[in-house]
C-alpha cells in the first residue's frame, strides 16, 4: 500500500502546477505562437523546419504538461478530500478528462513531424499541400485544446470553491481560482461557438490572462511554499493498490 499525508499531496500539488505553467509557457507562448502564423501556411512550414528541434522540445514540454497534470489531479484530490470526498473526486476526474483531450490533441503536433520528415512516401503531395496539412493540424490542435480547457474551467470552478471552504487555505486562492475558472469557460466557449470569434481572441486572452495564471500559479506556489506547514485536524490519506 501507498500512504501520501496531507502536507506530502500539498508538495507534490504545489511542484507539478509550478512546473505545468512553466512548461506550458515555453511550448506555447514562447515556442509555438512564434512558430506558427496563422493564415500563412507556407510559411508556418517554414519555420517549423527551421527549427524542428525547438518544435520537438515543445512538443516533449506538452506531454510533460499531461503527465503533471495526472500528478495533480490526484495529489489534489488527497489534499482536499476531507473538505467533500465526493466533490474532490468529480474535481479530479475533470482533470483527468482534460488530460486525456490535451493527449488527443498532442498527436496533432505528432503527426506534423511526420509532414515535416521528408520521408520518401510524402513525395506523393505537393508541397503545398504539405503545408496547408500542417498548418490544419496546428488549428486541430488549438480546437481540440480549446475542448479540454472548457472542462479544465469546470474542474477549477469546484477547486476553487472547495479550497474557499476548506478552511485551511487562504479564501483569496478560492475566489481567484472561480475567477480563473470564468475566464476559460467564456474564452475557450467563445472560440468553439462562434465563428468569428478569432478576430477577437487575442485582445481577450491579454485581458484575462492575468487572474488566469494569478489563480493557478499563486495557488501553486503557495502549495508548494506554505502547503507543508498546513495542520487541520486530521490527515487526508490515500492508499492505493500497487
Amino acid at each position: 500500500m501507498i500512504n501520501i499525508s496531507l502536507r506530502q499531496a500539498a508538495i507534490i500539488a504545489g511542484t507539478t502546477i509550478v512546473t505545468m505553467a512553466i512548461l506550458a509557457g515555453f511550448a506555447y507562448g514562447f515556442v509555438l505562437d512564434r512558430l506558427i502564423v496563422q493564415g500563412d501556411a507556407d510559411l508556418t512550414a517554414r519555420n517549423i523546419v527551421a527549427s524542428e528541434m525547438l518544435f520537438r522540445t515543445a512538443v516533449y514540454a506538452f506531454l510533460l504538461v499531461l503527465v503533471s497534470d495526472v500528478l495533480a489531479a490526484w495529489s489534489l484530490n488527497v489534499f482536499l478530500k476531507q473538505v467533500s470526498k465526493e466533490l474532490s473526486l468529480v474535481t479530479a476526474w475533470l482533470r483527468l478528462v482534460y488530460a486525456c483531450i490535451l493527449g488527443v490533441a498532442i498527436l496533432n503536433y505528432s503527426t506534423i513531424l511526420l509532414l515535416v520528415s521528408q520521408s520518401d512516401y510524402l513525395n506523393v503531395f505537393a508541397e503545398g499541400q504539405i503545408n496547408a496539412l500542417i498548418l490544419l493540424l496546428a488549428n486541430a490542435f488549438d480546437g481540440i485544446w480549446a475542448v479540454g480547457l472548457v472542462v479544465f474551467g469546470f474542474h477549477l470552478l469546484i477547486l476553487g470553491y472547495l479550497v474557499f471552504r476548506s478552511g485551511y487555505v487562504p479564501k483569496v486562492f478560492g475566489l481567484l481560482l472561480m475567477i480563473a475558472s470564468l475566464c476559460y469557460l467564456t474564452s475557450n466557449s467563445a472560440s468553439l461557438i462562434l465563428s468569428n470569434y478569432g478576430r477577437y481572441k487575442g485582445t481577450v486572452d491579454m485581458l484575462i490572462s492575468l487572474p488566469m495564471i494569478i489563480g493557478e500559479l499563486g495557488f501553486g506556489l503557495w502549495l508548494l511554499l506554505r502547503g507543508a506547514k498546513v495542520r487541520t485536524s486530521t490527515h487526508a490519506i490515500l492508499s492505493t493498490s500497487h
